[in-house]
């Protein structure tokens, strides 16, 4: 084994070890909670469908909060991407810089965007939208800036070669090319948005999660179980959808 691969293990097991004794897991504790658990779970059944209403609106919102942040956060990412694409990019002193506040954007979560937003803009499902956009602008500006690096050169040193311009090979060349597989990687951030939505109300960002939060405070775990199943079904459509679109444009 070389010094490197030791180093790379030695350096594996110093967060593994690090990492444990920060978190210092307790196996007596979840031994003493999960019967208090399964006892909550035993008294959730039936689930409490009633006042369907209040739950389909919430339902309603938290796929709002998905299309629209995520349509939004496409709009934001279309420039960011090219930006931070070599091949378009106006150089090295904006292309890094650029990458970097990608990185940034995907390293907040949107439930931490959301809850700023709420604190900024209010309570409800519009700060819930903003924090989706911010947080997803990121990552999909990261996945079309790799697309379109990765495209085939051939297209873009034609344009080049008869004078064209970066923007000319973005247009012309890249984007084209990479329609498809950016299309279905915005699909598949709707989809993961769907399941990242249904719990932006605990911070007050509208969506199930307000239910489910409001809930879990009464200690109706009826209702709970109503919402946690209600959240499912929302997360197998939208996969199923999503899935089924991708296929479509492949």
């Amino acid at each position: 084994m070389t010094r490197g691969r030791l180093a790379g293990w030695g350096a594996f097991l110093l967060l593994v070890a690090g990492s444990a004794w920060v978190v210092a897991p307790d196996p007596s504790r979840l031994a003493s909670g999960l019967p208090r658990l399964f006892g909550w779970l035993a008294t959730a059944w039936p689930p409490d469908f009633s006042g369907p209403r209040d739950i389909a609106w919430r339902a309603a919102e938290t796929v709002g909060i998905a299309t629209l942040g995520t349509l939004l956060a496409a709009a934001l990412a279309l420039p960011m991407a090219l930006a931070a694409t070599r091949q378009v990019s106006p150089g090295v002193g904006f292309y890094h810089p650029m990458r970097g506040l990608l990185d940034s954007l995907r390293g907040i979560d949107g439930f931490v965007f959301a809850l700023l937003f709420v604190a900024a803009v209010g309570l409800g499902p519009f700060a819930g939208m903003l924090g989706v956009a911010l947080h997803s602008a990121g990552s999909v500006a990261k996945l079309w800036s790799e697309a379109m690096e990765n495209a085939d050169p051939r297209p873009s040193e034609a344009i080049l070669s008869v004078g064209g311009s970066r923007l000319h090979v973005a247009i012309f060349a890249l984007m084209p090319q990479t329609m498809a597989q950016n299309l279905g990687g915005l699909l598949y951030v709707w989809e993961a948005n769907i399941r990242a939505s249904t719990v932006l109300g605990l911070v007050g960002a509208g969506g199930l999660g307000q239910e489910l939060k409001n809930s879990v405070d009464l200690l109706d775990f009826n209702r709970v179980l109503a919402i946690l199943l209600v959240i499912i079904a929302l997360t197998l459509t939208a996969d199923r959808i999503s899935g089924a679109l991708r296929k479509a444009l492949a």
